[in-house]
């Protein structure tokens, strides 16, 4: 059974925001605008994308 995963991707600047937030979108991986990756859907990276949700977009995927 594969693990279920979620595609983030950065959709507003990390410039101007707080050392957490940032710290966040680079735990998720992301880098840059409109950089998309695939993340497991563990209740860490969900608590990641919860406090970063008005800077990503994310989509589960099957």
């Amino acid at each position: 059974m594969a693990k279920k995963q979620m595609k983030v991707t950065l959709v507003r600047s990390m410039f101007g925001t707080g050392a957490r937030h940032q710290a966040c979108v680079r735990g998720l991986g992301l880098r840059r605008m409109h950089h998309s990756v695939l993340v497991e859907d563990s209740a860490a990276t969900r608590g990641m994308v919860r406090k970063v949700a008005y800077m990503v977009k994310c989509e589960e995927v099957a």
